[in-house]
C-alpha cells in the first residue's frame, strides 16, 4: 500500500487518533481547566446516545422482521449465547491466574471510607429489571437497553409472520438504512468531540492514576491489551483463518478509538456496526449480535470484576483461593456482564452487585468504584470490539469456515 492509499483507507482513525491526542495533551498541560471543553465532548455523547435507542430497534427488529427462516433466527442466538458464556469463562480464568500470580492489594493500604448503606439487591429483582421495564415509556431510555432488545426481537418476530418482504419489513429496512446514515453525520463531529472529552477526563482524572491504585491499573492494562492482541486474534482465526485476523484488526480501529474515548458501549455501537459489514459479517448475524452483545457480551467487564473481587480480597486480608470461591466469582462476574448497561457509570450496579451478594461491607464499594472508573476505558474496549469478535465466531458456526472467501 501507498501512502495515498493508506490515507484514503485510514483518513478517519488518523484523524480520530490526533485529535484524542491534541485533546489529552490540553488536558496534562491544562489540568482541571480542561473541563471547561466538557460540553463539546457531551454534545457528540448526546447526540450518539439520541440516536442510538432507534437504531438499536429498528436493526434487531428489521433483522428478525425480514427473517423469514426462524431455524437461522434460532441458530443465531443458540451461538451467540454459547459464544458469549464460552468468551467469558475463558476471560475469568485468564484474570483469575494473573492475579493469583501477581495479587493487585498486595501491600496496598487504603483508607475505607464510609458510606450510607448501599440498597439492596437481590438476583430474582437484578434477572426482571435486567430483561423487562413495567412502562413502555421507559423502554425509550438508553438506560434500559435490554428490555428494550427483548421488546424489538419480540416486534420483528411478530412481523416476521406476514412473510417476506411484507410492508412492516421493508419499511423497518428502510428506517434502519436512514438511521444508520444519520449516525455517518453524526460521526462527522467525532473528531471535535472525542478530542475535547478525552482533554476533559485526563485533566479531570488522570492524576488518579499515580495513586494507590497503580498496581491494579498495572496489571489491568496489559491484560487487556494481551486480550485484544492475542485472544482475539485466536477467535478470529477460528472464525475464518488468517483471513479473517487480517480482515479484523483492519477494521476494528475506528471501533476501537471510539469505544476507548467515549467509554461506552453504546455509543461504539453504530461504529461496530460498520466495521462488521466491511468485514463480511452477515446483515442479519450483525444487527441481531451486535446490540444484544453491547449490554450483554462484556469480556473486558468479566476480567474488571475478578480484579475487583481479588482486590478486595487483598483489602480485607482475605485469601483469594479455593475452587468454591472461584466459581462463585466466576458466576459473579458473567452476571456483572450481562445486567451492565452499557453506557458510562453502568459499572456501579455490577459493583454493588460485588458488594452486596460476596458479602462485603458497604466501606468496600468507594474503593471498587474508584478501580471501576479507572478501568473503564480499556473494559470498554474489550467489550465493544469483542461484539464483533462475537459475530465472526456465530458467522462461521451458522455459514461455515470458509464464509470470509465469500465476502
Amino acid at each position: 500500500m501507498n501512502k495515498k492509499s493508506i490515507w484514503l483507507n485510514y483518513r478517519f482513525p488518523i484523524v480520530l487518533i490526533i485529535s484524542i491526542v491534541i485533546g489529552s495533551i490540553i488536558g496534562v498541560i491544562f489540568g482541571e481547566k480542561a473541563t471547561l471543553l466538557k460540553p463539546l465532548g457531551d454534545i457528540f455523547l448526546n447526540l450518539m446516545f439520541t440516536a442510538v435507542t432507534p437504531l438499536v430497534f429498528l436493526t434487531i427488529a428489521s433483522a428478525v422482521g425480514n427473517m423469514v427462516n426462524m431455524k437461522r433466527l434460532g441458530k443465531i442466538l443458540g451461538n451467540m449465547f454459547l459464544t458469549f458464556i464460552v468468551t467469558g469463562l475463558i476471560a475469568a480464568i485468564l484474570i483469575i491466574i494473573v492475579v493469583k500470580i501477581f495479587p493487585p492489594a498486595e501491600g496496598v493500604n487504603i483508607a475505607i471510607e464510609t458510606v450510607e448503606e448501599l440498597e439492596k439487591i437481590t438476583l430474582t429483582e437484578q434477572i426482571v429489571n435486567a430483561l423487562t421495564v413495567n412502562d413502555f415509556s421507559k423502554l425509550l431510555s438508553r438506560s434500559n437497553m435490554m428490555p428494550l432488545i427483548v421488546f424489538s426481537i419480540l416486534f420483528g418476530y411478530c412481523v416476521s409472520f406476514f412473510g417476506e418482504n411484507n410492508m412492516v419489513a421493508k419499511g423497518l429496512d428502510a428506517l434502519s438504512k436512514v438511521m444508520m446514515k444519520l449516525i455517518n453525520v453524526i460521526m462527522l463531529y467525532a473528531p471535535i468531540g472525542l478530542g475535547a472529552y478525552f482533554a476533559s477526563l485526563i485533566g479531570e482524572f488522570g492524576p488518579q492514576l499515580l495513586g494507590a491504585y497503580a498496581k491494579a491499573m498495572a496489571i489491568y492494562y496489559p491484560l487487556c491489551a494481551f486480550y485484544f492482541v492475542v485472544a482475539f486474534a485466536g477467535y478470529t482465526y477460528f472464525s475464518g483463518g488468517k483471513p479473517a485476523v487480517k480482515s479484523f484488526f483492519k477494521n476494528i480501529i475506528n471501533p476501537t478509538i471510539t469505544s476507548i474515548a467515549t467509554q461506552s458501549s453504546i455509543a461504539t455501537l453504530p461504529v461496530n456496526l460498520e466495521a462488521a459489514e466491511r468485514i463480511g459479517v452477515p446483515k442479519d448475524i450483525r444487527e441481531i449480535i451486535l446490540p444484544i452483545g453491547a449490554t450483554m457480551h462484556m469480556d473486558g467487564t468479566v476480567i474488571s470484576s475478578i480484579l475487583k473481587i481479588s482486590f478486595l480480597y487483598g483489602i480485607f486480608n482475605q485469601d483469594f483461593s479455593g475452587i468454591g470461591t472461584f466459581v462463585i466469582a466466576i458466576a459473579i462476574s458473567i452476571l456483572s456482564g450481562v445486567v451492565m448497561s452499557g453506557i458510562p457509570g453502568g459499572g456501579l450496579i455490577g459493583e454493588m452487585l460485588i458488594v452486596n451478594l460476596f458479602g462485603f461491607p458497604p466501606e468496600a464499594f468507594p474503593i471498587i468504584a474508584t478501580i471501576g472508573f479507572l478501568v473503564d476505558p480499556p473494559a470498554t474496549c474489550i467489550n465493544s470490539t469483542g461484539d464483533t469478535v462475537a459475530a465472526m465466531i456465530v458467522t462461521r458456526l451458522i455459514e461455515g469456515k470458509n464464509w470470509m472467501s465469500e465476502t
